[in-house]
């Protein structure tokens, strides 16, 4: 499933008939994006979208430069599995 940065809403979108997954974010100041929440529809769940949609985010944050703020729990539990892209967490 191709996953899409629906840059004029603030979330990256991965879309199968009806069925969406999404994480939502917002800016967080300069060269900051703060990953809110992600959300799955319950067609989708299971195969993995929520783990594309994280590493879709932190593969745009790392491209445009940007630091993140993981608020979103599924976030920070994915950084936890993820700890080479830690370096992007913004400093607190």
């Amino acid at each position: 499933m191709e996953v899409v940065h629906d840059e004029a809403r603030h979330r990256f979108v991965v879309t199968e008939g009806e069925a969406r997954g999404l994480l939502a974010y917002r800016e967080a100041g300069p060269g900051v994006i703060d990953l809110l929440h992600t959300e799955v529809d319950p067609a989708l769940r299971g195969r993995g979208v929520a783990n594309d949609l994280a590493r879709a985010a932190l593969d745009h944050a790392r491209a445009q430069g940007l630091r993140v703020i993981p608020t979103c729990p599924f976030v920070q539990s994915w950084l936890k599995r993820h700890p080479e892209e830690l370096d992007l967490v913004a400093a607190s």
